[in-house]
């Protein structure tokens, strides 16, 4: 199972509407894909996502793929894939940072993995617990009767009952009311859960969360920035409702110093900012020693990369708040055979071997910006 040969591509998808975030707006979706070839001819495949560049990370898919190709992967050409644990020490130890590259390599030294063994990756870590995961969706049209339409849409149809909003750009007193809105209309046949990413200050913060608490929010997802770890105990300790890391909370290192800082009420994971499916273990790890629950994370993935966040959540014994893997019902188009499905407000995991998707090979040579190689 020795790695023979590794190619990394960036791909724009479009997407089926603008999405808004606090620091950016996704109207075309940019991921990074590695495919990772065995002596014998088998193939991994693996998929991370950044958001509008470098607003969201340090990392760009640029430089994603540049690091890996100039300092990376002379680290493990010629090595055996399945020694996936010890090669990601390797490279942490030559590398510094770039947490996104190394979570792309190691998911696709794990899919090629799986595959050679003919497993579900998920077997690779401890098991599967759950065949399904609840999944939320975003509310995005800004228009609160739009809003409302979608999320009761939603209900009746049985694909969401968890509703997120993005309140981070804008006056913080109209987004409030426009969520408190929307949460009267649907009352408690869903969870109706706001992300601030990072916007607000400590003062904007005590007057917006009191509301939202008052109007029946669930979950207030990081109002400050992601270095105030004493203003996030501040606020966790003053409300009830649950305040969510999750800037705040990516390497094993800053879950820890949040664990011990009472700094949040629920982790929010993601494979990428973690540095890869190991690490991503350890934080849950951390967070189940502290008693703080958690929320499975999306940074807008195509089908192949919420396939791998999925198998992954999968092996969490619990994952209180649920997840967030929408990306692929964002995207007009993906680069997969197989779709992720769907049904009774969950995402159905997929199964294998590997991460359980077939790669759709002319969609990857369309949308990729690189010369096809594979």
């Amino acid at each position: 199972m020795k790695i023979h040969s590794l190619n990394i591509y960036v791909v724009d998808l479009p997407t089926i509407r603008p999405h808004h975030l606090a620091m950016h707006t996704i109207v075309t979706q940019t991921i990074v894909l590695a495919c990772m070839k065995s002596e014998d001819g088998i193939e991994g495949w693996a998929e991370v996502a950044t958001i509008g560049g470098t607003s969201y990370s340090e990392e760009s898919p640029e430089a994603i793929k540049f690091n890996i190709e100039k300092y990376i992967k002379p680290l493990i050409i010629g090595e055996s894939a399945g020694n996936f644990e010890a090669l990601s020490y390797k490279i942490g130890t030559y590398v510094k940072g770039n947490y996104y590259a190394k979570a792309l390599i190691e998911a696709a030294m794990v899919d090629l993995t799986a595959k050679t063994r003919n497993i579900p990756a998920y077997e690779l870590f401890g098991g599967q617990c759950h065949a399904s995961l609840p999944v939320a969706w975003t509310l995005a049209s800004g228009d609160t009767a739009r809003d409302i339409e979608e999320a009761q849409r939603c209900l009746a149809e049985r694909k969401h009952n968890i509703f997120k909003l993005k309140i981070g750009k804008g006056d913080p007193k109209t987004n409030v009311a426009h969520v408190i809105k929307i949460k009267e209309a649907i009352g408690e046949s869903g969870s109706v859960r706001v992300d601030v990413n990072q916007a607000w200050d400590e003062v904007t913060s005590l007057y917006c969360i009191e509301a939202l608490e008052d109007g029946g929010v669930d979950l207030i997802e990081q109002p400050l920035v992601r270095w105030n770890n004493e203003g996030m105990a501040k606020l966790s300790a003053r409300f009830k409702v649950p305040i969510m890391a999750d800037e705040s909370v990516g390497t094993i290192q800053e879950a820890y110093q949040m664990a011990k800082c009472r700094a949040a009420n629920v982790f929010a994971l993601k494979v990428a900012k973690a540095g890869g499916l190991t690490a991503v273990k350890k934080v849950a790890a951390i967070a189940e020693a502290s008693g703080i629950p958690l929320y499975g994370g999306t940074m807008i993935e195509s089908s192949l990369g919420t396939a791998i966040c999925a198998q992954l959540y999968s092996t969490i014994s619990e994952m209180t708040f649920g997840t967030e893997l929408f990306g692929p019902l964002l995207f007009k188009d993906n680069v997969t055979v197989n779709e992720i499905e769907y049904e009774n407000f969950e995402v159905k995991v997929p199964n294998g071997p590997g991460f359980g998707m077939t790669i759709d090979k002319e969609k990857v040579k369309h949308y990729s910006r690189e010369v096809y190689m594979v």
